[in-house]
């Protein structure tokens, strides 16, 4: 489609843009940079009323939930905040003894409200707390489950998300701006930046969003699928990957996210965040999703569902379903693994170990013993974010799973199971799935690295 055409039809919501599908009923995020502007002085009277009586923030919250909040407490520097998207029982207990429960807000983040581990953050610290729901939050779409949780329990407020709005488009919606705003961000400055890059976005000439999205368009179509995302103060790379990989990923195609990755390489393509401030990540974050719902009309794919990510959670129920904790044994070694490797190959590290852990020297020596571009992230974190990638992607992925010994059961109230039993059933979980997707996998203990 040509760029005028192109651009046009997205912002008069045409599905034809894409596949003919469902896409016109995911296009809220063009509009959600104006409609925050209208809630602002809710959310900050909500802030504003907890001063005197809260000293740190948790959220809980997975994938589009908790991404955009992380990036936005590394670039504003908030310690006071903190982004629990683990469910690793030692990160779980370590972040609890830091805080004085009493002083703690938990501020529960999910558009569909029933997400397993942010219902299970919630009803522990709900457990730990004494059942204070003034010292809760909610942040979750009209109608969902959390919302109906909050309403019983009396939680302090409760944001409504846009429906129109899929969670990695969710960036400027109350899932980025309530944390913003608890951060003690500006939020109208994010915002109006936000628009400012909104109005860019509808021109035909000098398109910010279009020209970096036809350029990854571009660029897969001569074999060059690596988005090389260069680092920044805030790890916007964090946040970039789950858009690009949920959005692309599917289909047997896709863009492979490569935060801090070299460029050099003849399937690779370099993409800066034009970040000169903090607070230019409301123009950002606006330009990279419209840029993703240009690529994918380049890789003629609907950018908006996500058709293989329920896999991995089915098989992680399936796993619970059994009332036994999955040995995760040793299968194959990072050799045989690498001895697998072709052109055009990336390497995947999935990491079911306490974050904590620096996954920096094992990425370099894969890097150093394939050449290859190597991605890696936390579970079940990565699930939720470039998980769809990994399924539904091209097979061009060398999937290296890596687990430890998560400690002592940490018990998750009203579940038959805890923390510890949980995280191993999505390592196994994950590690089967990928398997029937004929997709090359390895698993290793942590401390046999």
């Amino acid at each position: 489609m040509e760029r005028d055409a192109l651009i046009k039809g997205i912002w008069e919501r045409d599905p034809g843009v894409w596949t003919g599908s469902d896409e016109a009923q995911w296009l809220g995020w063009l509009d959600e940079p104006l409609r925050m502007q209208e809630q602002l002085d809710e959310i900050r009277r909500f802030a504003e009323s907890m001063h005197d009586e809260v000293d740190a923030v948790v959220l809980c919250g997975m994938g589009g939930s908790s991404l955009a909040p992380e990036v936005l407490r590394r670039s504003f520097g908030d310690d006071r905040f903190h982004v629990l998207d683990t469910t690793h029982p030692r990160a779980i207990r370590a972040l609890e003894e830091k805080l004085d429960l009493g002083r703690t807000l938990f501020l529960s983040s999910s558009k569909s409200g029933s997400t397993l581990e942010t219902r299970s953050h919630t009803d522990y610290f709900w457990g730990k707390t004494d059942e204070r729901g003034s010292h809760f939050a909610a942040i979750t779409d009209p109608g969902s489950q959390l919302e109906q949780l909050a309403r019983e329990r009396g939680f302090r407020a409760v944001f409504a998300g846009e429906p129109s709005i899929g969670g990695r488009y969710s960036a400027l919606s109350p899932f980025g701006i309530v944390p913003a705003v608890l951060m003690g961000v500006d939020a109208a400055q994010l915002l109006a930046r936000a628009q400012e890059m909104r109005e860019a976005c509808r021109s035909s000439d000098g398109n910010p969003g279009y020209e970096l999205g036809n350029r990854f368009g571009e660029g897969w179509r001569e074999g060059r699928d690596k988005i090389c995302i260069a680092e920044s103060p805030g790890e916007f790379g964090l946040w970039a990957e789950q858009l690009i990989a949920e959005s692309t990923g599917k289909h047997g195609k896709g863009l492979v996210p490569a935060p801090g990755e070299s460029p050099d390489g003849s399937d690779r393509q370099a993409a800066e965040p034009e970040l000169p401030d903090p607070y230019a990540l409301g123009a950002e974050f606006f330009r990279w999703e419209f840029a993703i719902a240009v690529a994918g009309a380049c890789l003629e794919i609907n950018p908006f569902d996500q058709p293989d990510v329920q896999a991995a959670k089915d098989k992680t129920n399936e796993v619970l379903a059994t009332g036994d904790e999955p040995e995760l044994e040793p299968e194959g070694s990072i050799e045989e693994l690498l001895a697998q490797a072709k052109e055009g190959d990336y390497v995947c590290v999935q990491a079911f170990v306490n974050p904590d852990v620096d996954l920096g020297p094992l990425a370099d020596r894969l890097r150093r013993e394939s050449g290859l571009v190597v991605t890696h992230g936390y579970g079940p974190r990565y699930q939720h974010s470039t998980g769809q990638l990994h399924k539904g992607g091209p097979n061009t992925g060398l999937f290296l799973q890596v687990v430890d010994d998560p400690g002592e059961e940490l018990p998750i109230p009203g579940k038959p199971f805890g923390f510890r039993r949980l995280i191993r059933a999505q390592a196994a979980g994950d590690l089967e799935t990928l398997k029937e997707r004929g997709r090359r996998v390895a698993r290793v203990r942590l401390e046999d690295l």
